[in-house]
């Protein structure tokens, strides 16, 4: 009994002339071509979204270390060595100690503050560049996949047309393979870009959200720097500094310096 169902679900399986695989065959070249490129966008566009989550979590995870006990140091290099060796805070750090060592050295009259801030701004854009690396390939594949997977389609329904031209029977059996292969494109320009689109806008969106924190702590290196130490960020949970309390002046009255006088 088992063997027998078993037989005649292999024997359907393999007279199935609407699945994917007889859909690429019946499609030629062109089916086979386009089904190609759409998997490939695929597996690259996952690709990027799984190694920018990584990269940018990393650097998150990197903030947390530098808002714990980077400004307790008591001054730049030596809170450089406590980040790790690639960061992207070290390289902010490293960027901003190598111009001023350039600043004493320039022969024209340049203020220090907009030598430091145009140096540290470069090394920022740097940082925001790399990480903004393969999110346009995943707003290309969110804007093409579906027009690739419509190329598909129009094939598909052409060959169907031709089929019923050159046969003069619309039936269902002449048009079912073609139309079948048309819908599948469509349906896989959909699955691809659909994915595309929402990691390009989730990793963009985390993006937005690290430059803000780099240019934080870009302006707190400048204030650094610029002040020679004397100003540093409020370290997070430190107490507020409370001012002395004065004492409640006495009051004196004429009573008090003769003592109680009482009315007659």
């Amino acid at each position: 009994m088992l063997t027998t169902i078993l037989a005649a679900g292999g024997t359907a399986a393999a007279e199935n002339q609407f699945g994917l695989q007889a859909a690429l065959k019946e499609g030629g070249l062109i089916s086979q071509s386009v089904f190609t490129i759409l998997v490939l966008m695929s597996i690259v566009s996952f690709y990027i979204l799984f190694s920018k989550l990584f990269e940018q979590q990393k650097i998150m995870n990197q903030a947390k270390r530098v808002r714990q006990g980077f400004w307790q140091s008591s001054n730049l290099r030596e809170g450089a060595a406590k980040l790790e060796k690639n960061s992207a805070y070290k390289q902010l750090v490293d960027d901003g100690l190598q111009a001023q060592d350039q600043h004493a050295k320039l022969t024209d009259p340049v203020e220090a503050h907009d030598w430091l801030h145009g140096s540290l701004a470069r090394s920022e854009a740097a940082i925001n560049s790399k990480l903004g690396g393969g999110l346009a390939f995943l707003a290309t594949v969110g804007a093409t996949a579906p027009f690739i997977g419509l190329f598909g389609t129009v094939v598909g329904i052409y060959r169907a047309l031709i089929k019923i031209g050159a046969s003069g029977d619309p039936s269902i059996d002449k048009v079912a393979g073609p139309v079948g292969e048309a819908l599948i494109m469509t349906a896989l320009g959909l699955v691809v870009a659909v994915p595309a689109v929402l990691a390009y806008n989730w990793l963009q969106r985390r993006n937005k959200s690290i430059a803000e924190d780099l240019s934080a702590f870009s302006n707190d290196v400048l204030g650094f720097l610029a002040s020679n130490g004397a100003v540093k960020p409020t370290l997070a949970g430190a107490a507020p500094t409370k001012a002395p309390v004065k004492p409640a002046a006495a009051t004196t009255t004429a009573g008090q310096a003769g003592g109680v006088q009482t009315r007659p």
